[in-house]
């Protein structure tokens, strides 16, 4: 499960040419990926919970990233 994880994650961040139009959705894609990552890497370790793991990772990680990329869009002017 892992290894599918991870080769999704670096199928979607290989997509640059169909990239986002600001930093909050980059933001909120980035930490997605990253953040299902490491959801499904915590849950296969406590108890083998890989796919809540990354679900919940997934949704934390993408709440996270955009709130980041929102800062940024706020600092460069962008609504």
């Amino acid at each position: 499960m892992i290894k599918k994880t991870l080769i999704l994650g670096l199928l979607i961040s290989s997509t640059g040419c169909f990239g986002p139009s600001n930093k909050t959705q980059k933001g909120a894609g980035q930490g997605a990926i990253l953040g299902g990552i490491i959801g499904a890497v915590i849950g296969h370790n406590n108890g083998g919970k890989t796919a809540e793991g990354a679900a919940i990772g997934a949704l934390g990680g993408a709440v996270l990233g955009g709130a980041v990329g929102n800062e940024e869009d706020k600092k460069d002017g962008k609504k």
